[in-house]
């Protein structure tokens, strides 16, 4: 069998995408909009070694798979009509030894990936035990460390890599990302004077947004470029006197008696083990009264895995685990001195987010190459547009929890019903 073959073989029904090899052969339709165009035996390695999603980003990123139609800096199209057509059925001995036989041993040998991948999570041990501090911020620093200047191309000016608020359907990114901070400097009911500690505040989008209305905020992360870029930027909008971003593990921070504490895309990186201590330092941080609002990617319930996929885990988000937002709102319940008052989801408004950050890369592609490499760029177009999917299809969720911190003796002072503008 040749090369086409062997995949329509394996799909077990009629292709909507066209299929090309380096061999010559080809299947599907010719007159398809979006493909797979297999380059080099290479590509098969990575496919056979590593079925699925991992061998799928281990081929696309080195080069040697290519998504047919659209732009490499956002090959949403194209993953869109893979994923109605890449559904494996499951062959019989006969034919897997047909196929095996077709393909050479050679395919069947282990080979390097793409100097993109992190290790996989069993030999992650020589960076400490899960979501240790050392462990974490190895974690932190493969993903956000990769270059100021190339976030800047994908984020644009806001610098905010986290789920935006759109206030229409028609707004901008830039818009919708000012709005995001809007909403949650609102729903902690912030005003000048207060204090407010955002936890894992990235590149500093939020703690220059208060600080611009008088508020004393304080933020930290643990990836040193976001630190560095975020304190400029304070100094640059002569923030100083209400602004501090500290290069610092959150549970790091001495300070307490807040008015408000927010976490905007961080527990994400906690793993849910560590939820009841890190709702316990938030609580802690916060003075009678307080409200505290955490924002992150959820699962649509409670009860599927925890731990990030194949290609999530070693191209993207290392150690990252998801819940859904029931776990969330239990583990802060659980631990007590905390009431939950709202909770609201922005699944939609992520995948809008998504499809603008990809939009940026292909604006800035070719400078977005020479900055970080082909392979870091299309690894990036790849995993946006295939989480934008992810959200369009509720695989994946966002979710506001807001909560305030309780006196055993009073009532919490905040309004019957919801007092920020939706």
């Amino acid at each position: 069998m040749n090369l086409a073959e062997i995949f329509s073989t394996l799909m077990g029904k009629e292709l909507a995408i066209r299929f090309t090899a380096y061999d010559g052969s080809s299947a599907g339709p010719e007159d398809a909009e979006f493909g797979l165009d297999l380059l080099t035996p290479r590509g098969t390695t990575y496919l056979v070694t590593a079925p699925g999603d991992l061998g799928l980003a281990r081929a696309y990123v080195s080069g040697d798979l290519a998504l047919v139609g659209g732009h490499p800096g956002d090959p949403y199209g194209a993953l869109q009509a893979l994923a109605g057509d890449l559904k494996f059925t499951k062959p019989s001995p006969l034919v897997l030894a047909s196929v095996a036989k077709s393909l050479g041993l050679e395919h069947f040998k282990l080979i390097p990936p793409p100097p993109q991948e992190a290790l996989p999570r069993w030999r992650r041990f020589a960076e400490g035990l899960r979501h240790s501090r050392e462990r974490d911020a190895e974690a932190i620093g493969y993903h956000y460390d990769v270059s100021n200047e190339f976030y800047e191309m994908v984020l644009g000016p806001a610098m905010t890599y986290t789920c935006a608020v759109y206030p229409d359907r028609d707004a901008t990114l830039e818009e919708a990302q000012e709005n995001k901070y809007r909403l949650v400097f609102e729903k902690l009911a912030l005003k000048p004077g207060d204090r407010l500690l955002d936890i894992g505040c990235g590149w500093g989008g939020m703690v220059r947004y208060a600080a611009r209305r008088g508020v004393h905020t304080l933020g930290v992360t643990l990836s040193a470029e976001q630190a560095a870029w975020a304190q400029q930027s304070i100094v640059d909008q002569g923030l100083g006197e209400f602004a501090e971003v500290r290069h610092s593990d959150y549970r790091d921070v001495a300070e307490s008696g807040f008015d408000a504490v927010s976490s905007i895309g961080l527990t994400e990186h906690i793993g849910v083990a560590n939820y009841p201590s890190y709702f316990g330092f938030m609580r802690d941080k916060l003075r009678p009264g307080g409200l505290l609002l955490n924002h992150c990617i959820t699962r649509p319930d409670n009860s599927s895995r925890n731990k990030a996929g194949p290609f999530i885990d070693r191209y993207v988000f290392p150690d990252g685990e998801l819940t859904g937002v029931g776990t969330i709102i239990s583990k802060a319940q659980d631990i007590g001195g905390l009431e939950v008052l709202h909770e609201e989801n922005f699944r939609e408004h992520y995948a809008m987010t998504l499809r603008d950050w990809n939009a940026n890369l292909v604006e800035n592609w070719d400078a977005a190459v020479a900055e970080v490499g082909e392979a870091t760029a299309r690894q990036w177009g790849l995993y946006m547009a295939g989480c934008r999917i992810g959200f369009e299809r509720s695989l994946v969720e966002l979710h506001h929890v807001l909560a305030v911190k309780t006196e055993s003796d009073k009532r919490p002072n905040t309004p019957l019903r919801p007092w920020w503008t939706p």
